[in-house]
C-alpha cells in the first residue's frame, strides 16, 4: 500500500472500557515491549478464561498430575471418577512445542494511517505471541525478513531467550522490498523439528508465492498461522480527493482521484484477502486478517473461534 501525503487525519480512538488493555493507540505509549507484551498477554488471558476456549492450541496432547494453584476447569474429572485421581488436560500449545515466528520487515510495513503503523502492530502482536508462548514453556524462536532473511534467533528456552527475542522485534525497522520465497523456503530447510510457524505479514506478494512456501512449510509437518496485518484504511480506501501516493518500497509517486478508482481497489484487495484465505485452508493452513486500527485481542479471539468450529470443538 502506497503512503498518501494528505491523508486525512485518523479518528480518536472511542474511550477503553477498564478491562481492555489491548488497543494499539494505547498500546504505543508503553516504551518497553516486555512490558507491552505482558500487559496484552495478561489481558488477553484473562478473557481467555472467561471464553470457550483453553489456549491457543485447542488440539489435546496429552495429561499431567494436578499441581496446587492449576486451574479446576482444567481438571478431567472423567479420569477422577474413573481412577480417584487428578489430573490435567495439557493442550499442544503447552507441551514444549517448537514455535517460529516469521515477521515482515519490508518497505510497506512501514505504512500507518494513524499513529500506529503496521510494523507498529506486527510487533505488538508477535511479542505477544513470542510472550505467551514463552510462558507456556514452548522452545520459541524469530526470523524478520524482507527479500532475505535479516535476523534469526534459533527456537530454544535458553536462558535470555525471551529478552533476545523481544529485542529484536523492538529493534526491527522497515526496510525494502517483500519477496516470500527465499526468507520462507529458508526456513522450510532449515526447520528439522515439526512444530507451529507464525507468519506475520501484510502479505504484498503473488498470492502463488505465499502459497508456495507456505506449502512448503506444511510439507514439513508444521502447524503454519497466518496472520495478515493490514491497515484500515487499505481495508476501506476512505480517500476523497485527489491524493499523491508514493510506494514505500520503491518510492515512486502517483497522483491519483480516489473516486474514479474506489471500486477497482477494493476489488481487487479483497479478492487478494479472499484468494489468500481461501489458498492457505486448502493447504491447511490458519489465516487470520488483523486490522491494525482493533485491539490486539478482537483479531485473536475470531482466530480462535475459527480455529475450533474448523476442528468441530
Amino acid at each position: 500500500m502506497s503512503r498518501p501525503e494528505n491523508a486525512p487525519p485518523a479518528e480518536a480512538p472511542a474511550p477503553l472500557s477498564p478491562t481492555r488493555y489491548i488497543d494499539p493507540i494505547v498500546l504505543s505509549r508503553i516504551e518497553n515491549l516486555e512490558l507491552l507484551a505482558r500487559t496484552v498477554v495478561e489481558g488477553f488471558v484473562q478473557g481467555l478464561h472467561r471464553s470457550p476456549f483453553l489456549g491457543f492450541s485447542v488440539d489435546f496432547a496429552e495429561y499431567r498430575p494436578y499441581q496446587p494453584g492449576d486451574v479446576l476447569r482444567s481438571v478431567d474429572w472423567n479420569v477422577f471418577a474413573r481412577l480417584d485421581r487428578l489430573v490435567v488436560k495439557l493442550f499442544d500449545g503447552e507441551t514444549n512445542t517448537h514455535v517460529n515466528f516469521l515477521m515482515d520487515i519490508s518497505g510497506s510495513m512501514a505504512y500507518g494511517s494513524g499513529p500506529v503503523s503496521k510494523i507498529d502492530y506486527a510487533k505488538y502482536l508477535t511479542a505477544s505471541l513470542v510472550y505467551f508462548a514463552h510462558r507456556q514453556r514452548d522452545g520459541v524462536g524469530l526470523v524478520t525478513f524482507d527479500t532475505e532473511v535479516a535476523g534469526h534467533i534459533r527456537a530454544g528456552r535458553r536462558q535470555g531467550q525471551l529478552m533476545s527475542l523481544l529485542t529484536t522485534i523492538d529493534r526491527a525497522k522497515a526496510s525494502k522490498e517483500t519477496e516470500f520465497r527465499k526468507p520462507l523456503d529458508y526456513m522450510a530447510e532449515f526447520l528439522k523439528k515439526r512444530g507451529i510457524v507464525v507468519l506475520v505479514s501484510d502479505l504484498y506478494d503473488d498470492v502463488a508465492n505465499i502459497v508456495s512456501a507456505v506449502k512448503m512449510l506444511r510439507a514439513k509437518g508444521n502447524d503454519v498461522i497466518v496472520f495478515h496485518v493490514l491497515d484500515e484504511y487499505e481495508l476501506e480506501f476512505p480517500f476523497q480527493n485527489m491524493t499523491e501516493f508514493e510506494d514505500l518500497e520503491t518510492t515512486r509517486r502517483l497522483n491519483v482521484i480516489p473516486g474514479s478508482l474506489r471500486r477497482e481497489y477494493l476489488e481487487l484487495i479483497h479478492g487478494h484477502i479472499a484468494s489468500l484465505e481461501a489458498e492457505c485452508a486448502a493447504v491447511g493452513a490458519d489465516y487470520a486478517l488483523m486490522n491494525s486500527s482493533k485491539p490486539l485481542d478482537h483479531g485473536l479471539f475470531r482466530y480462535l473461534a475459527k480455529r475450533a468450529k474448523s476442528k468441530n470443538l
